[in-house]
């Protein structure tokens, strides 16, 4: 049967037809702008067309755009040398998205294992309400029936359990198990995070098993949770951690970063990308850890999340018929709606802000990490204004 467009009818898009951006701002072809607190899902870490990142782009595009592995390619090695610098990691594998780079990870984790004479060992712990990829192997990590149905067995090798269950985890390790796969936050599950103590238990599991922890910090790494990774807020070290989204700051880039000890086994010819690490991708890369790593900047983000956290709480106190919970972390912020959050977010919407919708009836709040604090109390009074008038209109229903 025909349809109206000769798009895949994968996506329920919303009526908006965003012509350029400017900051936190997103402006229609006829002219109306949108306060974006969604970012492209947590991506343009930097705002719309920045400018540094914009010269960087163009400047590379003037150069050459695409070599492939086959060479060197410089761009990758000051990348992934800032990189290693500022967290654990030894070693950094370049990918184009986030579902790449935990293929990568669960790779990285299961090669391990099979070069230390442990080809049994190549099973991952995750999470219940977990979300790390649309591949069939991401997918399967997920666990999700609702992302896993109709697309055949699901991939072997992953064993959920209840997010937050120290016992649950301890119970479900076997001598098949090779890591431990978390997301610090939960996304798409709700911006649900994992307490400093429940990870700082996961990282002693591992140690006294012999398993990597693995950790899904696409959503909440570069900045997003108000430090460079937010695996720094539980003070633990990982061996191996994806990253994406904020990484390009709207250029398809994503990272895979490890210890030495945890990439050992992935020699010359064990994994491969053409596009990863293209000479385009490294350059905005770089000028996005430019910002990011800048004087003040995460302190930035740390004082502008207060201010809009602290807005969030007073909304939730004022109208707890709207709101029923926020929390998150960071710039990762959920607003849990005590009505259908469809209409939460229709109403945020109408009042020209936009956020994106998660699991657990909540709406994820993930302004750029350059809002400023005027700019977060303008989205604050924009929230407000919607719970003000889906109150009235809720009134008026019932009498």
């Amino acid at each position: 049967m025909a349809t109206a467009t000769p798009l895949y009818d994968t996506y329920m898009r919303a009526p908006l037809r965003f012509e350029r951006g400017e900051g936190v701002w997103l402006i229609t072809e006829t002219g109306e702008r949108y306060l974006d607190f969604g970012a492209g899902v947590a991506v343009t870490s930097v705002g719309h067309s920045h400018p540094h990142v914009v010269g960087a782009l163009k400047a590379q595009a003037d150069k050459v755009w695409h070599l492939s592995n086959i060479y060197e390619v410089p761009g990758q090695e000051v990348l992934a040398k800032r990189l290693t610098d500022a967290t654990f990691a030894d070693k950094v594998f370049f990918t184009n998205s986030g579902a790449e780079a935990l293929e990568c990870a669960i790779k990285t984790a299961r090669r391990y294992q099979f070069s230390k004479g442990h080809p049994e060992k190549f099973h991952i712990i995750t999470f219940e309400g977990a979300f790390h990829g649309r591949t069939l192997g991401t997918i399967a990590a997920g666990g999700q029936a609702k992302y896993l149905e109709g697309f055949g067995p699901k991939a072997p090798g992953f064993d959920q359990v209840p997010f937050g269950d120290i016992e649950a985890v301890r119970a479900a390790i076997t001598d098949a198990t090779a890591g431990i796969l978390i997301e610090p936050v939960q996304g798409e599950g709700g911006v649900r995070p994992a307490s400093p103590e429940f990870m700082r238990a996961l990282r002693q599991l591992c140690d006294e098993h012999g398993l990597l922890l693995i950790l899904d910090e696409v959503q909440t790494g570069v900045g997003r949770t108000g430090k460079l990774f937010a695996y720094e807020w539980s003070g633990i070290t990982p061996d191996i951690i994806a990253v994406a989204k904020g990484i390009g700051g709207g250029f398809p880039l994503g990272a895979c970063l490890a210890t030495a000890e945890a990439a050992s086994g992935m020699v010359a010819g064990t994994h491969g990308t053409t596009y990863g690490g293209n000479p385009l991708a490294m350059a905005v890369g770089n000028a996005v850890l430019d910002v990011i790593l800048g004087d003040g900047f995460l302190q930035h983000v740390r004082d502008v999340s207060l201010v809009f956290r602290q807005g969030l709480a007073s909304l939730k106190d004022r109208y707890p018929d709207i709101i029923e919970d926020v929390r998150g972390d960071g710039l990762l912020l959920g607003i849990k709606a005590a009505i259908p959050s469809a209409e939460l977010l229709a109403a945020i919407r109408a009042e020209h802000l936009l956020g994106v919708p998660a699991g657990d009836n909540v709406i994820r709040m993930l302004p750029p990490l350059t809002v400023t604090a005027e700019e977060a109390r303008e989205g604050l009074n924009r929230i407000e204004h919607a719970a003000e008038k889906l109150r009235a209109e809720r009134a008026k229903k019932s009498a």
